[in-house]
């Protein structure tokens, strides 16, 4: 017994000294509790900046973002009542908008909402080269999708929350269309974990039998970059439909 309580005493004392500068979790769903409800959209509580959360859009300006291999912004997007959105068709050429940085190890939330049968998707790892028409050619994609609007059939792989083309949804998550929805994404070294409106949905390793397995099968067998890269910028995918962005946030890992 006194043993124990000089091990408990010096493992407090300990606590004291290093507590304040002991690192913070990076579980995916511990960093996920740092998101909260603000006050006004696009704007970071104490309590986030506290925790080394920045705003990757400010609801009014189109700073930190350009178009995909353009070196601009397209004016197929526009800012609607404080929110990032679309406002014209994709085409043969990407019309998607990147960060101007590029992320490796980070969480990344963002609300949307859907117009019906709307398709869209955040997709990271992004290598931005003209060798490449779309981000999809380098990078994974969560995908959002009006999945019961939807005019026709949707595989797994390809319904709200799925790692699009590899690692389907472990659960319906989505809300339905007009309601918003909170996006979370967590990439930590070879790990990433996909989180659906506080419910975790994909979870996988890349470089794991599994994850070359499906790499190498199904639609990326025709794109041989695809994941090649572990660092990249983050994409929000115009797709031709209608979907609104807003309250989008990075904490960099």
């Amino acid at each position: 017994m006194k043993t124990f309580k000089r091990i408990s005493l010096l493992a407090l004392t300990t606590a004291l000294i290093f507590g304040c500068s002991a690192p913070k979790s990076q579980d995916p769903q511990s960093l996920y509790s740092e998101i909260e409800k603000q006050p006004a959209n696009n704007t970071l509580t104490e309590k986030e900046k506290n925790n080394g959360w920045q705003i990757l859009f400010d609801g009014s300006t189109t700073s930190g973002w350009h178009g995909y291999n353009m070196g601009i912004f397209p004016d197929c997007w526009a800012i609607e009542d404080g929110c990032l959105t679309m406002n014209t068709t994709g085409g043969a050429e990407s019309q998607d908008i990147i960060t101007d940085k590029i992320y490796r190890n980070f969480a990344f939330s963002v609300d949307y909402k859907t117009a019906p049968a709307a398709n869209s998707g955040i997709i990271f790892q992004v290598k931005e080269d003209t060798t490449y028409k779309f981000p999809y050619e380098t990078g994974a994609e969560m995908q959002i999708i009006d999945d019961e609007g939807w005019p026709g059939k949707l595989e797994e792989w390809q319904k709200s929350g799925a790692n699009y083309a590899m690692y389907t949804a472990k659960v319906k998550a989505h809300k339905p269309v007009g309601e918003w929805n909170s996006l979370f994404i967590v990439v930590k070294d070879n790990k990433v974990t996909q989180i659906l409106n506080g419910t975790v949905v994909v979870e996988y390793e890349k470089y794991t039998d599994e994850w070359t397995k499906l790499r190498n099968s199904g639609k990326w067998a025709d794109y041989p970059d695809y994941g090649k890269y572990d660092e990249g910028h983050i994409s929000l995918q115009n797709h031709g439909s209608k979907v609104w962005f807003r309250n989008i946030k990075i904490k960099e890992l």
